[in-house]
């Protein structure tokens, strides 16, 4: 007998990019620093999947920003997007960060830590109870 795998699925605002996500998503973590809340607008949620799990359509319509000499940034190159986090090197890193606000599905998952408070905005508290991690 075959197990199903889960199938998650999402896009950008504007609908120029699909994507489809086949396993299980890890629990997200909100992102602080301040790369994150300039190119997101507040901070970044999101999960890590193996990229081979991750199926791009319209992947043309995806533009990269590389943010540092470690991770580059995907996002719709249409509407802006803010959709894919994923470290530079390949090799050591077989995963892509997925925005959790652009699933389309329910994602059967929940926050589960929070990183880089120490760069947070200083218009917003942090007020569950999560674990927080300076950096």
């Amino acid at each position: 007998m075959k197990t199903r795998l889960n199938m998650y699925k999402g896009s950008c605002l504007c609908g120029a990019i699909t994507f489809e996500i086949e396993g299980s998503l890890e629990a997200p973590d909100a992102c602080h620093c301040t790369q994150c809340r300039k190119w997101t607008g507040h901070f970044l949620a999101s999960t890590e999947v193996p990229r081979s799990a991750l199926k791009v359509h319209c992947p043309e319509r995806v533009s990269w920003f590389y943010s540092s000499d470690k991770v580059r940034r995907g996002f719709c190159s249409t509407c802006g997007t803010s959709l894919f986090f994923e470290p530079i090197d390949k090799e050591k890193h077989d995963w892509i960060g997925v925005s959790m606000g652009v699933f389309d599905t329910p994602t059967d998952t929940q926050l589960a830590l929070h990183i880089f408070v120490g760069e947070k905005g200083d218009y917003y508290e942090i007020t569950d109870e999560l674990p927080q991690n300076e950096y």
